[in-house]
């Protein structure tokens, strides 16, 4: 399916974010290019969710903090307009953590994992299930990282723990109810009808 398309006052193509009914999206935030937002899921102001290289799924309760910037870009060494690039959907799995200023490339993250602040996964990287990425931790590398894995310190050490991170769920609750009376929020979809300007 296309997905229509227009230009913004610069000039610039936007694309329509799909975003499903229960999800609370504010206005604030920036989302660009093909990007669906599951249910349940809680969007501050200023974050910003760019889809370049292709689309970006974000599954249901997932939060995602101010200044968190998830990105699906192209790797360093191909351009946009190289020709047999396949775009490569980023997958965001269900209640997911992004914590104030973490940046995220990883084209695969599982469940349950917290992204800490200023916290950095590379485009190579897969996050399984039940993994926390520490503060101003960076994984760079092209590898899986098993689930339950917890990355913390300067020197980036790991270790195994022996359960998931709990779930945000009275976070979340809490965050749908208070958000809309501070803060203008973005359409979302009724059913199968068209997708709304972002």
């Amino acid at each position: 399916m296309k997905l229509p398309m227009c230009t913004d006052g610069d000039g610039f193509m936007v694309m329509f974010a799909k975003i499903a009914a229960g999800a609370v999206v504010c206005v604030e935030s920036e989302i660009r290019g093909d990007v669906t937002i599951g249910a349940r899921t809680v969007v501050h102001p200023k974050a910003r969710i760019i889809a370049e290289a292709g689309p970006i799924v974000i599954g249901e309760g997932n939060l995602i903090e101010e200044q968190a910037l998830i990105i699906n870009s192209y790797p360093e060494n191909i351009m946009p307009d190289t020709e047999g690039v396949e775009p490569k959907t980023m997958t965001v799995g269900t209640n997911n953590v992004f914590e104030v200023g973490c940046v995220s490339q990883a084209l695969k993250i599982g469940d349950n994992n917290v992204i800490e602040s200023k916290a950095d996964l590379g485009r190579n990287v897969i996050l399984s299930s039940g993994c926390i990425v520490g503060a101003c931790c960076q994984i760079n590398t092209c590898e899986v990282v098993p689930e339950n894995t917890v990355v913390y310190g300067s020197d980036c050490i790991r270790r195994v723990q022996s359960e998931k991170p709990q779930p945000q769920t009275l976070q979340l609750d809490f965050l749908m109810k208070i958000l809309p009376n501070y803060h203008h929020l973005k359409k979302t979809m009724k059913g199968n009808s068209t997708p709304v300007r972002n």
